[in-house]
């Protein structure tokens, strides 16, 4: 009996030690030799819940998120309430966008730790992936409740406010993080605040703060790219479009925004090159209108129509195709067809007021 006592402490003893092990090799990335160790402890006890914790986050660390889902549930089976497993099993969840069972596992978590601030961050941020607008705030507003200046709450409210379009208030958040050494993501943050409430000389500043801090910054250079387009200085924009372009050279969204860009300002010919470039790619719906648009504009309208119609074929409740549709029948004198076009919108029971506009302009002259 002693015997066996003295056996299992030391088998005790040489778990922790390789427990201690097993972990510090996962902390400097030596991912294989910490499962070697964690393997090497459940040879001696098979559920040994710091052994299956460790492979779980061993194998969330290359990437085998369902192998660490096994690992976490089953430390969990004989270890119930275990933290470390919970926080492993619902990050994994939320790796795999399963937020609902990322959700229940947190909550789970909070019935022993209902303070842990990191845990009520990720739930408000689950919450917030799964549009539930007002538990994603009220989750958040605990986090401040506790901790008034925590910028994982007030960033993630900020981003909750945004995805719901509500930019102003997307703003007053994301402004708060101002007095601190801000995050580049928070610049481009505000930028796009900016670009949304078409406020774009005040989008332009923040885009160029992020951009002096990475000159290769994706979202700054597109922020403003777009905040040029949208004041209608086309040549500026196309100055930024390019850099993205020498990055990302078969970025088709790109492409045909440089085309865009080209067009409104009467580059016909290089425009075409661009939105060519676009299709070589993909199918792009943008670009195909973009050529429609040239030929509508070198009153090659016969051409236009063929293609406009075709879009619309493909994307029927599309209002900007029935408005260039109707114009270029407009154009050609044929009004009968273009009033036509616009109650063929309208039959389908979407509201746009330019469309309405348009039909009144015609109907009443």
């Amino acid at each position: 009996m002693i015997d066996e006592k003295l056996s299992g402490e030391k088998d005790a003893a040489k778990i922790t030690e390789i427990s201690k092990t097993g972990y510090q090799l996962l902390k400097d990335n030596k991912t294989s030799d910490a499962i070697d160790c964690f393997s090497k402890i459940l040879l001696l006890d098979e559920n040994n819940n710091y052994a299956l914790v460790g492979m779980g986050d061993a194998s969330r660390k290359i990437g085998s998120i369902k192998e660490a889902v096994k690992y976490y549930q089953r430390c969990l089976e004989h270890h119930a309430g275990n933290n470390y497993a919970l926080f492993g099993l619902a990050d994994c969840y939320k790796a795999m966008n399963q937020y609902q069972k990322a959700i229940g596992i947190w909550e789970q978590y909070l019935l022993h730790d209902d303070k842990n601030i990191t845990v009520l961050t990720r739930i408000a941020d689950a919450y917030r992936k799964v549009r539930d607008f007002a538990k994603s705030k009220n989750t958040y507003q605990k986090v401040l409740d506790m901790e008034a200046a925590n910028p994982y709450a007030i960033i993630g409210l900020g981003h909750l406010h945004y995805d719901f379009k509500h930019y102003k208030e997307a703003l007053f958040y994301w402004e708060k993080m101002m007095n601190t050494d801000v995050d580049i993501r928070v610049l481009t943050s505000i930028g796009n605040c900016h670009r949304k409430l078409k406020t774009f000389s005040d989008g332009i500043i923040y885009f160029e703060t992020a951009l002096a801090r990475d000159e290769q910054n994706f979202y700054a250079l597109f922020g403003l790219a777009d905040c040029y387009r949208g004041m209608n200085k086309m040549e500026k924009s196309l100055e930024y479009w390019a850099i993205i372009l020498e990055q990302d050279p078969k970025n088709k969204m790109i492409l045909t925004r440089t085309g865009d860009a080209l067009r409104n300002i009467n580059e016909y010919e290089k425009a075409k090159t661009y939105y060519e470039k676009a299709l070589n790619i993909e199918f792009d719906i943008y670009a195909v209108l973009g050529l429609a648009l040239i030929s509508k504009e070198q009153k090659k309208y016969d051409e236009a129509i063929t293609s406009l119609k075709k879009l619309i074929q493909q994307d029927n409740k599309n209002y900007r195709l029935y408005y260039e549709l109707s114009d270029c029948y407009l154009k050609k004198g044929d009004k009968k067809s273009s009033i036509e076009t616009l109650e063929s919108f309208q039959k389908l029971g979407i509201k746009n007021q330019k469309i309405s506009d348009m039909l009144e302009s015609l109907t009443r002259t």
